[in-house]
């Protein structure tokens, strides 16, 4: 019964300010410090507790929980355990308050009730102090009145009770088992010795006082063995009274109040012997007199009533409305109970029904009767592989042991695909009440359930688990189970190592990544061409070269699915290659034309071009393009372009020549054909002297012809050249004498480019004449140039080309 239904009377209480003891965290609260209940009735005793959240960086959990009001052993003996409460405690316990609820309630039931938990950190135990103190009471009328039955008719009565009930409740009486007036604790009655009378608190008649006899003992009256009795379904059971009259008894029977059974309106008492429903079935005899036995076999659901007993005599009918025996059929369950103490777990014998003063049991391990254990309780040492049952009127409770080694399942079978669902189940042979705990990679998972459920597994989920079965007798593991979530490919990405700059030469792993189960095949890729294909997920370079410069991408592929990387350029870095270098126009190069000269290298990063002419040590020029404008002989040369960067350099060399212009070249081919034509002449006119001379001299008035000498006469500039250079060239003279006829001289010369001395370069570059002098004078001066060594008529020409 709860506390509030107390209030009305059910259990009567005294109602004290609350009390909370504790310190440092931990505390006990018991909002009733007295409850004074009725004998028969049910009280809740509840108490709320804290404790540290955290201690010595672990989390506090609470393992064990129980009421006592005394020790065993210096040890705390759980009320549960006592066999003085067998089948009449339970215990109600939340998150943190834990309420006591004890049924039936006895006198002896009377004590201080305290509450202690005991948590997982070391030292963790608390006891709620001073407790509750439950004072039990039953009720009975006291008569003050002092007068004889001769001497006075009326009588002062108090319906008394052993603790004060100061809710100030209404009371009932009763007057030869009928109601009369009057609800307050005390009354004063008129009465006649075969009156008796009892109380009760308004609400709860059933809890009334023993019926007592106003005067004497010889009153009318009937009074139960048991107000409530339990029997087994198929067994039999006895329900007694005993009974007075002031006169002698007519009859008497036992009979079912129809009311409590159908809720309908009450009918006459019908005799039980002989109602149909209890044919064969009753049988009522008396051991001794004054007191009757009512017995009922076979017993079946149907039979669970009230059951009251009727007399008869004379002049009086005790039809009572007073409550009389309730019994209760039920299914035989018997089972044991394991509570677990600090000196190890307490086995309880738990019954459905516990008959009145039948309270014998019987206890078995492993199947054999253990002698001399009729307890209601059994304490000992327990084996993990020992089994335990009790057995109580001839029905046995099924056996109770350790869990056995769990077994571990998946649902469903097969492949384990990523996002569906899963559930993995733990079971173990184990009949007292067990809790499952799963683990992961050996981790706590905190679950306390028989099943782990997925509903949407993930890759991260894939492990190895196990669970463990454990309850008051024991624990035990089950085996290993592997969780291997699949899935295809869920990323691809693509890495170079080392991750700094690459230069030609070096060592260069790719290395691509991928999230999949199985793990994936790769297939590499440059520019969409493949390289290789297989489980690797490397793609090595040992000396990677200029050639491997590009972009790179992977695909990873299972079963299951693919997906490629996004592209990784790879950029090698290295120094230039040989220079090639292109001159334009690719014609020859005349002088005054504009020459470009480009020079082209492979290199990474792009090299740098600088240009040199051989000899000379100072930079023509910068870039990759040379541009000469109006180029001269003078140009002509060797020439070299280096290319440049970070990595290194290199260069090519070249020859550039330049030819002379169309204009000069024209002149020098007309002046050498002229020289050529004089040549030819002179030589001519040479024979023809000669032949003159050796006729001798004839008589003629025609004129003479006189060829002088042919000789080679170097021209000034010609002279002043080195011998080496004198040695390339040519000269001719010719010399004409006829009358107003001059010498003719014609120089011819060639000359090889090779180097002089800086006045001879500013004398003889570009140099290219050509000279005919012609001398009219008398024969009297040519004989006179002649005698000095000089031809009067004299052609010079001078050619001098430079290659």
């Amino acid at each position: 019964m709860s506390l509030t239904a107390a209030w009305s009377g059910f259990v009567v209480f005294v109602l004290c300010v609350s009390v909370v003891h504790g310190q440092d965290g931990w505390g006990a609260t018991y909002s009733l410090t007295k409850i004074c209940a009725l004998k028969g009735s049910t009280v809740e005793i509840r108490c709320s507790y804290r404790y540290p959240p955290r201690m010595n960086g672990h989390e506090t959990t609470v393992e064990r929980r129980f009421w006592f009001t005394k020790f065993q052993d210096e040890e705390r003996v759980d009320v549960r355990t006592d066999s003085a409460y067998a089948g009449r405690v339970q215990y109600h316990c939340g998150e943190n308050d834990c309420t006591l609820t004890i049924r039936d309630l006895r006198e002896s039931d009377s004590a201080q009730y305290k509450f202690r938990f005991i948590t997982n950190q070391p030292g963790g135990a608390f006891t709620g102090s001073p407790g509750v103190t439950l004072s039990v009471t039953g009720l009975q009328v006291i008569s003050s009145s002092t007068c004889s039955a001769r001497t006075c008719t009326w009588s002062d009565l108090k319906c008394s009770s052993s603790c004060d009930l100061t809710n100030h409740p209404s009371y009932i009486w009763y007057k030869n088992g009928q109601k009369t007036g009057g609800k307050t604790k005390s009354i004063s009655v008129y009465y006649y010795s075969v009156n008796s009378i009892s109380c009760a608190v308004e609400g709860h008649e059933d809890l009334l006082s023993p019926s007592v006899c106003v005067y004497g003992d010889s009153c009318n009256r009937v009074t139960y063995t048991d107000r409530s009795i339990c029997a087994f379904k198929g067994s039999s059971v006895d329900i007694s009274c005993s009974y007075n009259s002031y006169a002698s008894v007519t009859s008497k029977f036992w009979f079912i109040n129809k009311c409590y059974r159908s809720g309908s309106n009450c009918r006459q008492p019908v005799d039980l012997s002989k109602d149909s429903l209890y044919a064969g079935r009753v049988q009522v005899f008396e051991t001794t007199t004054g007191r009757s036995t009512l017995r009922i076999t076979d017993l079946r659901d149907s039979d669970s009533a009230e059951y009251r007993f009727n007399i008869r005599t004379e002049w009086f009918e005790w039809q009572s409305g007073l409550p009389g025996t309730t019994l209760t059929v039920t299914e035989p369950r018997v089972q044991v109970q394991v509570i677990w103490s600090s000196t190890g777990p307490t086995l309880v014998c738990h019954s459905s029904c516990l008959l009145p003063a039948r309270s014998s049991f019987v206890w078995y391990e492993n199947g054999n009767m253990i002698q001399g254990e009729a307890s209601y309780s059994l304490r000992r040492l327990f084996d993990p592989e020992d089994s335990f049952s009790c057995a109580y009127e001839g029905y046995r409770s099924p056996p109770v042991y350790a869990p056995r080694v769990p077994t571990v399942w998946v649902s469903p079978p097969g492949d384990i695909m990523k996002n569906s669902s899963v559930t993995l189940s733990c079971s173990s042979d184990a009949n007292s009440p067990t809790v499952y705990t799963w683990y992961k990679n050996n981790q706590s998972l905190l679950r306390k359930e028989p099943q782990l459920v997925f509903s949407s597994i993930q890759s991260s989920d894939s492990g190895q688990y196990y669970c463990t079965a454990e309850n008051d007798l024991g624990r035990r593991t089950s085996n290993f189970i592997f969780i291997n979530v699949k899935y295809g490919p869920q990323t691809s990405t693509l890495s170079v190592s080392p991750s700094g700059e690459i230069v030609e030469g070096s060592s260069v792993t790719l290395t691509c990544s991928s999230d999949a189960n199985p793990a994936a095949h790769y297939t590499w890729y440059k520019e969409n061409q493949t390289l290789l294909q297989g489980p690797e997920d490397i793609y090595h370079f040992s000396s990677i070269r200029s050639e491997d410069r590009g972009f790179y991408q992977c695909k990873s592929e299972n079963q299951y699915g693919q997906i490629s990387s996004e592209p990784l350029f790879l950029d090698v870095q290295y120094a230039p290659k040989l220079p090639s270098v292109s001159v334009s126009p690719s014609a020859e190069i005349k002088e005054g034309s504009s020459v470009t000269l480009t020079c082209s290298s492979d290199a990474n990063p792009a090299a740098n071009y600088t240009w040199y002419k051989e000899d000379e040590d100072s930079v023509k020029a910068s870039g990759q393009i040379f541009i000469i404008t109006n180029i001269r002989a003078e140009h002509s040369g060797s020439y070299y372009c280096e290319a440049q960067n970070s990595r290194g350099r290199t260069n090519s060399t070249f020859h550039l020549t330049v030819v002379p212009g169309a204009l000069k070249s024209a002149a020098a081919g007309t002046v050498t054909a002229a020289l050529l034509a004089l040549m030819l002449l002179a030589v001519f006119l040479w024979i023809r002297r000669k032949k003159s001379r050796t006729a001798g001299e004839r008589p003629d008035s025609r004129a003479q012809l006189n060829v002088g000498p042919v000789y080679d006469t170097p021209s000034a500039a010609a002279q002043r050249r080195p011998a080496e250079q004198q040695d390339d060239l040519h000269y001719a003279s010719i010399c004409l004498s006829q009358q107003n006829t001059e010498a003719v001289y014609c120089n011819v010369g060639r000359v090889q480019p090779q180097r002089g001395t800086e006045e001879d370069e500013e004398e003889e570059d570009g140099v290219d004449y050509s000279v005919v002098r012609f001398d009219k004078g008398s024969s009297a001066a040519g004989t006179r140039i002649q005698e000095d060594g000089e031809d009067p008529c004299a052609l010079y020409s001078a050619v001098n080309k430079k290659l």
